[in-house]
């Protein structure tokens, strides 16, 4: 499996583990109630917010707190959003995409340079990395979803574009705006999914040794702690050799 693939899924573990839940939760909530304010507030009739419920589902958040993001959209609650994407190189030149929802754009853009340049990265402009990754939609089963070619078959009648299997799972890839359709029919051949969502995924990666990668993941996690901070992506290549030392 890619580092960056593998480095994906230590994350994932990781925050099921030591994750501040209420900061995780927050920006769950964030994502439901716009995606909820963009279009119709039933998660059937909402792509979006199909998503967004699912994504909330799949890091165990309470059912009342899904429930109460969307009667907030309905009840013309909370404040308006501005969804921006920020672009620049972290240590060593690993590309890094980082995507915010924010209600105050010089506020976000202010923090979010100033944490690029205290942790050796520099903000970018808008295209700037962009065009090393592209848009796909993700969709994760666990192992015990099926051999490799049980879900390859599934993903290739559900429109999907390929599939990466691992001792760690089974990692689905489509089109952008074929995401919902083709979660829609896995869930009908395998069940429940791990998590579905859009990523940017990486056309060209750079590759890390230990120093890079510790000074990478203090970076991410600068950035991931920042409230505004929706979901930060890299395009970083490691051994796994250094992935162990990490």
């Amino acid at each position: 499996m890619a580092g960056h693939s593998k480095w994906a899924n230590i994350q994932h573990r990781k925050g099921r583990q030591d994750a501040a839940r209420s900061k995780l939760f927050s920006k769950l909530s964030k994502e439901i109630t716009v995606a909820a304010k963009m279009g119709d507030p039933d998660p059937d009739k909402n792509p979006r917010l199909r998503l967004a419920v699912k994504e909330a589902k799949s890091n165990s958040m309470p059912k009342d707190n899904i429930e109460r993001a969307i009667k907030k959209a309905l009840g013309g609650e909370g404040d308006t959003y501005e969804e921006i994407r920020y672009e620049g190189y972290g240590p060593g030149g690993v590309a890094v995409i980082v995507e915010a929802m924010t209600d105050n754009r010089n506020r976000t853009a202010s923090n979010v340079r100033s944490t690029f340049t205290k942790n050796g990265g520099n903000l970018g402009e808008t295209g700037s990395v962009g065009f090393m990754f592209e848009r796909k939609g993700e969709v994760t089963y666990p192992v015990s979803a099926g051999d490799v070619d049980t879900v390859m078959m599934a993903a290739i009648e559900a429109g999907a574009e390929d599939v990466e299997s691992s001792e760690d799972g089974h990692v689905v890839y489509c089109a952008d705006t074929d995401l919902n359709e083709v979660a829609i029919a896995l869930e009908k051949e395998l069940g429940e999914s791990e998590s579905t969502k859009l990523i940017w995924k990486p056309s060209t990666t750079t590759e890390l040794d230990l120093d890079g990668m510790q000074k990478l993941m203090k970076l991410v996690d600068a950035l991931e702690d920042d409230d505004d901070v929706q979901r930060v992506t890299t395009n970083f290549e490691a051994s796994d050799e250094v992935l162990a030392q990490l």
